[in-house]
């Protein structure tokens, strides 16, 4: 990512661009090609191979198996080893791609993420007009396995940066730890880092036939047992090598370490990529103990619930009475017909293209108090409803060119109310465009909120007419 880089907007490629390898795990040449998509498409994986050309949403939810990495599996397809495409797609700032797959699994490459981030770059990554909305944790999230003696925490942060550490008895590997403080950092200090496999496994993995695209070059083996002669030739006939020998540092001299943790930040990449699963962006302090795709998963599960249940409260607007307001009453006079005792808006505190908020304070004096159920006071939700009708008033007439304009009711739908309104409460009424203003007619949804809970919402159309 360059300093030009907005975080704060979605990103696609710029061109299509493909890669071509075998799987790991199934020995299959796999052709992948990563296209460009739309904003809001998020990363979709296709096989092109299969009758009706199935896709499949990253999502953790659609899981089926993280045995040896990580499978997905939808509308009859499934795609395993997800983990390291998606991992250098958040590590690039790509947020939109879809993934075209020719076979059952993605490129194992060399076990990292690098392959994969010089591909990318060959395309470009190209900033698209939508926001990109990240999602805020207010509270921390833990996943506990005490079978595995695995646990995640996810913390309150500003940023989506992650902490991993290892620590599998292993004299081999000791305890290891890697960070990353910003996703800007992912292709130089994590993504060339490769998977890692202890020698009792791949020995088990190769036994039950299970490793058949397994290059030497694709994992850092590490021994962890004494090892005979019989079982050094058996290794070096599985790799097609003249000799494999143990290092002294206890790995198999397959190949140089890049890092000297590699292991710990190969662990990041992994957390990186099955977090992608969320189906969000997320800031956050993830910090991983002894991680592994299982509990990646679990715990991207997780997030997704809390964001789904919180998910409402990115929306809510925040009124602070110390801001000054954006409109005062006297502007809002200037804008619109409606007087006392029927202008039922005070201020307007937030504006844009798209988007009011406006705020109305209840009080016991109200007019309509004296009439509706005086002993007690619930304000009539036709009322409410009026409050948020002016305030998209104001937002409709602020987007046309310059005149006098009143603002007539077309239509009034899915309206619900939620909780009452009582004197004391303030009003917090906020209004959207559902579509672009055509010939003066304004399509709006509205929310009533009384602190972060939702009292009344729904779609309005309004007509603009010129004044005189």
């Amino acid at each position: 990512m360059d300093a030009t880089f907005n975080p704060d907007k979605q990103h696609t490629l710029g061109s299509a661009v493909s890669i071509s390898g075998t799987g790991l795990h199934t020995g299959i040449n796999v052709n992948m090609t990563l296209k460009p998509a739309n904003a809001g498409f998020g990363y979709l994986f296709q096989r092109i191979d299969l009758p009706g050309q199935p896709t499949i949403k990253a999502d953790c939810d659609l899981v089926t198996d993280t045995s040896r990495g990580t499978t997905i599996e939808e509308n009859g397809a499934k795609v395993s080893t997800v983990e390291h495409i998606l991992a250098a797609l958040v590590g690039m700032g790509v947020d939109n791609c879809l993934i075209e797959l020719d076979g059952p699994e993605i490129p194992i490459a060399d076990g990292s993420s690098s392959p994969f981030i010089k591909i990318i770059e060959e395309a470009g990554v190209v900033e698209q007009e939508a926001a990109k909305i990240w999602y805020t944790i207010d509270t921390n999230i833990s996943h506990y396995d005490e079978k595995k003696r695995v646990e995640m925490t996810a913390l309150p942060a500003t940023e989506y940066k992650i902490t991993t550490l290892i620590d599998f008895n292993s004299p081999v590997l000791g305890t290891q730890h890697a960070g990353l403080k910003s996703m800007k950092d992912f292709k130089s200090e994590i993504s060339s880092s490769r998977t890692f496999v202890f020698l009792h496994e791949l020995e088990m993995l190769l036994e039950h036939n299970l490793i058949k695209g397994g290059d030497i070059n694709n994992a850092i083996v590490v021994v962890d047992k004494p090892v005979t002669e019989a079982e050094m030739d058996r290794l070096a006939k599985a790799f097609g090598r003249k000799n494999i020998e143990v290092k002294s540092e206890g790995y198999l001299n397959n190949l140089e370490l890049r890092f000297s943790n590699e292991p710990a930040r190969h662990k990041l990449l992994d957390v990186v990529g099955d977090l992608a699963l969320i189906g969000y962006p997320i800031k956050a302090h993830i910090i991983a103990n002894r991680p592994g795709h299982s509990s990646n998963v679990d715990f991207a599960r997780m997030i997704k619930q809390y964001i789904k249940k919180n998910k409402h409260v990115k929306d809510i607007p925040v009124y602070d009475p110390n801001q000054p307001p954006v409109y005062t009453l006297q502007q809002i006079q200037k804008t619109l017909p409606h007087r006392h005792p029927f202008l039922l808006v005070d201020k307007i505190i937030e504006l844009s293209d798209k988007h009011i908020v406006g705020i109305k304070n209840v009080t016991f004096d109200e007019p309509f108090f004296q009439g509706h159920f005086p002993d007690n006071p619930v304000m009539p939700g036709v009322l409410q409803v009026e409050a948020l009708a002016q305030t998209g008033g104001i937002l409709c007439i602020n987007a046309m060119p310059e005149g006098q304009y009143d603002t007539y009711f077309l239509k009034i739908d899915n309206v619900k109310f939620k909780q009452k309104v009582v004197p004391g409460d303030t009003m917090i009424l906020k209004m959207e465009l559902i579509a672009p203003i055509r010939r003066g007619i304004c399509e709006m949804r509205g929310k009533v909120y009384i602190g972060n809970k939702i009292a009344t919402e729904g779609d309005l159309m309004a007509q603009l007419v010129k004044r005189g």
